[in-house]
């Protein structure tokens, strides 16, 4: 496989979200608002990269009965310091993911990457399905948090384009709301690879 298609197809063809339906859980309950779904999938993409590099370095250096704990506490490592520069430089967005960083160690996306693609590949395309992964995460937790946004506040990327008296969809803004525009954006990707 090229590198390019190494690349695209976290994006577009096997985007983790959209297509694959992996990691719905911190997809459904950090995407309120854009900026929260852009911070999740950028610190996802971080750890992705990172540590399908480190992984792919050390494959043969990892013996098979241990492969899935040494995974782990590369991806924890990695996880920790994403956790540490968040605390750091954006607290606010870091109170507002919360449990949600520690948790991308057990993330799907993270660990199933680690497992199926850079334990068995050299090291650039490793980072490149990492970062190709890890984008298409980020656009579809973005896309999803501004739909949410817009229609539960009346804004995107807290940036308020209607009335304060303005009539907004509550419905949005609370877990319901998650798994409906979650649904029509799956749906929507569903229509578009049929109709090519």
């Amino acid at each position: 496989m090229s590198n390019w298609k190494t690349f695209t197809k976290g994006l577009i063809k096997e985007n983790p979200i959209l297509v694959l339906l992996l990691g719905c859980c911190p997809t459904l309950a950090t995407t309120t608002s854009a900026i929260n779904g852009m911070s999740m999938g950028l610190a996802t993409t971080f750890v992705l990269i990172m540590s399908n590099l480190v992984i792919s370095l050390l494959k043969n250096f990892i013996p098979d009965k241990v492969r899935i704990p040494c995974f782990i506490v590369v991806i924890a490592s990695f996880v920790t310091v994403v956790q540490l520069v968040m605390q750091a430089y954006v607290p606010d967005i870091y109170e507002t993911l919360g449990l949600f960083i520690p948790l991308i160690v057990v993330n799907c996306i993270v660990l199933g990457r680690a497992e199926a693609f850079a334990s068995k590949n050299p090291v650039w395309p490793s980072i490149l399905d990492g970062a190709g992964m890890g984008l298409g995460f980020t656009f579809a937790l973005t896309v999803l948090g501004s739909i949410r946004e817009i229609l539960g506040s009346g804004s995107i990327f807290n940036y308020r384009f209607l009335a304060d008296d303005a009539q907004t969809i509550l419905i949005f803004v609370l877990a319901p709301g998650a798994f409906i525009a979650l649904g029509y954006l799956i749906a929507l990707v569903n229509r578009l690879k049929k109709t090519k």
